[in-house]
């Protein structure tokens, strides 16, 4: 069914491309006629109808990396240009903008933290500096003061730096162990009330309870890194956290379990409060109960909280960066751009892509609809050009999007 979904948006891309420009929430209209049965939803906190486990068989279907024709990037939709603004990385993840609106990417397969800077404004970045090198897999990054905090697989670190130049002041300082094995990635954000730091950790497995309660959580703590608890939890793997800018109330986007079948369960993009429950691994998407998980805890289920937003199954959301800037059109301002790194285990592929959600008032008001496409030549290959990871808005209104196939930053600009 997805194919026939790609080959849709491919022959009519220019018109639905026209409409993502003008409106996205008329967008939204051709997401609903073109996109499969369990299409990408906002709730409103309403259990969703979804298909039953083991409605269809469960894929192994790895991407491999394709050969594009020289010269090629990604598409945008008409009204935007898009452009190579850093590469010849290992593995481009999470990016974020310093206080002095330098670029700090993690560059997670190389094991360290990278500064880029355009001062010129050319429109690429014409100063790479390494901040950090000889890291464990670093990936979500923080400012806080005159501290530089960084969430490597295996600890929580901070570094002492000077906000006006970006330059490192000291080595690294070890605030907490964190678990190892299974999901690599740790995610950071500032909480809600700007006290405290937000740590994502994903499970070891798919499904298995674990022994260590952070894992599959997101755990708060002060910013030397004590006085740790854990603030939600029933989450299987929160790759993107980060604050609604408006309401300074968190949201995450998460990988949920595999093996129920190719469309479910959707992964989410949702907000969170302190003392939430989000289902896993008893159940997913509020109460519906994955009957492989033993023994079951009904009253955890009771608790389960239906996520805002639904992506599809198996998209592997990542970063996701609110629109607060001005280059864009009117339409795009306080929605989300979200990574979709890609299935693995799908068949046809899915994702591949950065979404839009639109946002009023602090709240998603219409469905995700594609912004970046073109990384995917067929869905039933294995064939692919890319994987986005990190999304963030630069100080000029411009967005960067990662991706760590490519090695690449792209840059997205309004076109004049």
């Amino acid at each position: 069914m997805i194919s026939k979904v790609e080959a849709s948006f491919r022959k009519t891309k220019c018109v639905a491309r026209f409409i993502l420009w003008v409106a996205p929430a008329a967008g939204l209209l051709l997401g609903l006629i073109v996109a499969p049965a369990l299409r990408a939803q906002v709730t409103n906190g309403k259990k969703p109808e979804l298909p039953p486990p083991f409605a269809s068989k469960s894929a192994t279907n790895p991407a491999q990396e394709g050969k594009p024709s020289q010269g090629f990037l990604p598409t945008v939709p008409d009204g935007f240009k898009i452009n190579v603004f850093a590469a010849d990385f290992k593995g481009p993840r999470w990016m974020l903008i310093a206080p002095n609106g330098d670029i700090f990417l993690a560059d997670t397969a190389a094991g360290k933290v990278v500064v880029l800077r355009d001062p010129q404004h050319s429109g690429s970045a014409q100063q790479n500096e390494v901040f950090v090198s000889g890291l464990n897999g670093p990936y979500g990054i923080v400012f806080h003061d005159d501290y530089v905090y960084v969430g490597d697989t295996d600890a929580l670190l901070r570094f002492k730096y000077d906000p006006k130049t970006s330059k490192r002041q000291g080595e690294a300082e070890h605030l907490m162990d964190l678990p190892t094995g299974g999901h690599s990635t740790r995610s950071l954000s500032l909480s809600p009330d700007g006290k405290h730091l937000l740590i994502g950790i994903g499970s070891k497995s798919n499904i298995d309870i674990e022994s260590d309660s952070r894992r599959g959580a997101i755990t708060i703590c002060d910013f030397d890194g004590k006085n740790a608890r854990l603030y939600a939890t029933g989450i299987r793997n929160a790759t993107g956290i980060g604050l609604e800018p408006t309401t300074k109330i968190l949201w995450i986007s998460v990988n949920e379990r595999d093996g129920l079948g190719n469309d479910l369960p959707p992964d989410y993009f949702t907000s969170v409060k302190d003392g939430t429950f989000f289902g896993w691994p008893y159940s997913y998407i509020g109460d519906n109960v994955d009957p492989r998980v033993k023994p079951q805890k009904p009253e955890l289920v009771a608790k389960a909280i239906v996520p805002d937003v639904l992506l599809g199954a198996h998209r592997a959301p990542l970063q996701f960066a609110f629109y607060t800037g001005n280059q864009f059109p009117a339409s795009y301002h306080g929605g989300a751009f979200l990574a979709e790194h890609g299935s693995w285990n799908r068949s046809p592929r899915a994702g591949y892509q950065v979404v839009f959600v639109p946002f009023k008032d602090g709240k998603p008001s219409g469905d995700p609809t594609p912004f970046l496409t073109g990384l995917v030549p067929d869905p039933n290959k294995s064939e692919v050009y890319g994987r986005p990871v990190g999304v963030v808005e630069t100080t000029d209104g411009s967005l960067l999007v990662s991706d760590d196939m490519a090695g690449t930053v792209y840059r997205i600009s309004v076109a004049k």
